[in-house]
């Protein structure tokens, strides 16, 4: 039994008959297939039904299904375009109308990509971001683009079963629909049709608030690597033994319990509730990856965004990158699309800033692991420590979020000639006597120094380098005084460290005040000479 049919007979099975030809909602009205390509389509019917499928543009594709009901075929697709139409015949027919081709991007992550237009629109916890709501909320009320069309994934876990569809439904950029549209995919959908002209791109949604990553990895990965083998399935003992403990009956007495003692303490703090089943938690390794990622594995898409590691800043922080790297690793293989683009959104800033230099910081690290997982092929990274909020982790400018990302896709993937796609990136450097001389790339026309309010365009100010700080082989970190000295050249250092070991940019939740940009007007990501 292939993987279609198991979810199929095991979790699909209704009153309709499996004589009728059925496919998944990623195969509906309005959908958008990925232009000039070889896509997969696949459905249910009756175990050896003949199934047949043509497309108004001429492509055409037979097969029978399996003893398990499941068929899967593959569709030559055709240049951009609109109108089209693909017709399913078995023992029923199927057609799907205003099917579009174009520019399909997966957008996944935690909340920050799963938040919506609606709740960006929502009011700011500090009134200074007020505008950027308000931006928002007309940009909900006046788009309206036919081309630039969503469908969402819902929110699922599976422990152990892969499922292999779900309930939603393709819908277009208008006011009835923006508002349930993730806010980064469609600041980054609207940068891409800017440029793009008349191409339709589709945004193929699967993102779930307050995720780690280990949860969208799936089993399979896990298990072809053994110390993550090791790691997934201690973890699965661990569930099991949660799940044998837990029971209805007990969760309820527990609540009951726990509830007279709010009672009775004059309802003071959180009001308790009930324990839900353990194997229904989205933290366990692989739950989000059977429950919603493999219900779009194989669509044919052009790449994926990414905007998660919020949740990994307080667990097992040290091995995001190896867990983050495996997940893109991981996904490509399983996609079978070969090293596809995929693009993600280092740490916003957050929190309270630091009035002296630190020595370690979770959030930082996260951030320059996320950094370094650009040595992988065909990646890329939007910096957005100059736009987060220290007081919501769900910063309101999603706008520019969007277009970091789609500059690198227009500048990787379609050719478009921009200036610059990134912001300055650490490079290399040389202890030089006292000071350490820093390079970097991506500096487009040359480093500035640069301050940037809500969505005005970044301004060059006449003003110190700050956010730099410097360590001898003590480890005492010292502000440190840092200078450009070329375009993409810093001198860092500092009167008392005459033999300087380390320097770091940005190294903090909220570096507030950092400052390093391009002309063009990104802004460097923090790193670490170590």
């Amino acid at each position: 039994m292939n993987k279609y049919g198991l979810f199929a007979v095991g979790c699909l099975v209704v009153s309709a008959s499996m004589a009728d030809v059925r496919l998944g909602a990623l195969f509906s009205d309005g959908m958008v297939i990925q232009r000039e390509t070889l896509a997969s389509m696949w459905g249910w019917a009756e175990p050896g039904e003949k199934v047949q499928v043509s497309a108004s543009w001429g492509a055409k594709a037979a097969t029978t299904t399996g003893t398990d009901g499941s068929w899967q075929v593959v569709l030559k697709t055709p240049e951009a375009g609109t109108g089209l139409s693909i017709t399913v015949v078995g023992n029923n027919t199927v057609e799907i109308k205003d099917v579009a081709s174009g520019e399909v991007w997966f957008c996944g992550g935690q909340s920050n990509m799963d938040f919506t237009m609606q709740q960006i629109a929502g009011n700011a916890r500090e009134p200074q971001y007020q505008p950027v709501s308000d931006y928002v909320k007309n940009e909900i009320a006046t788009a309206n683009d036919p081309l630039l069309r969503h469908i969402e994934v819902p929110h699922k876990t599976s422990a152990h079963e892969k499922l292999y569809d779900f309930e939603g439904s393709w819908k277009p950029v208008a006011p009835a629909n923006t508002p349930a549209i993730t806010a980064t995919g469609y600041f980054f959908g609207r940068e891409l049709r800017k440029h793009l002209k008349e191409v339709p791109i589709g945004l193929l949604e699967c993102s779930w608030g307050g995720t780690r990553v280990e949860p969208w990895i799936s089993k399979a990965t896990y298990m072809a690597d053994p110390e993550l083998a090791e790691y997934y399935q201690g973890e699965m003992v661990e569930l099991k033994k949660q799940s044998s403990a837990w029971s209805p009956e007990k969760a309820a007495e527990k609540h009951q319990a726990a509830l007279a003692k709010w009672e009775a303490g004059g309802k003071k703090g959180r009001k308790p509730q009930r324990q839900a089943d353990p194997a229904m938690g989205n933290k366990w390794p692989s739950t989000l990856h059977n429950g919603m990622v493999s219900a779009v594995v194989p669509y044919a898409i052009k790449g994926a965004i990414w905007y998660q590691g919020e949740s990994n800043a307080g667990y097992m922080k040290e091995s995001y990158e190896n867990h983050f790297s495996t997940l893109i690793r991981g996904w490509r293989q399983e996609w079978g699309r070969g090293d596809f683009p995929f693009y993600w959104v280092q740490l916003a800033a957050f929190k309270a800033p630091n009035a002296e230099p630190l020595e370690s910081d979770d959030w930082a690290s996260i951030c320059d692991q996320q950094r370094r997982c650009l040595k992988l092929p065909n990646t890329g990274m939007a910096v957005i420590t100059d736009i987060g909020e220290a007081k919501d982790i769900h910063p309101r400018n999603k706008v520019d979020v969007g277009k970091r990302l789609a500059f690198w896709a227009l500048a990787n993937d379609y050719n478009i000639k921009l200036p610059v796609h990134s912001g300055p990136l650490y490079q290399s450097h040389e202890v030089v006597g006292g000071k350490v001389v820093v390079k970097f790339s991506q500096v487009g026309s040359g480093l500035m120094v640069g301050h940037k309010n809500l969505l005005d365009d970044t301004l060059a100010v006449d003003e110190a380098l700050k956010r730099f700080q410097i360590c001898g082989e003590d480890r005492a970190w010292k502000w440190a005084d840092a200078k450009i000295v070329s375009k993409d050249t810093i001198e860092v250092s500092h009167g008392e460290i005459p033999h300087p070991a380390v320097v770091r940019y940005a190294w903090s939740a909220n570096p507030e005040g950092a400052n390093l940009y391009n002309k063009e007007g990104l802004p460097a990501s923090l790193f670490t000479t170590e």
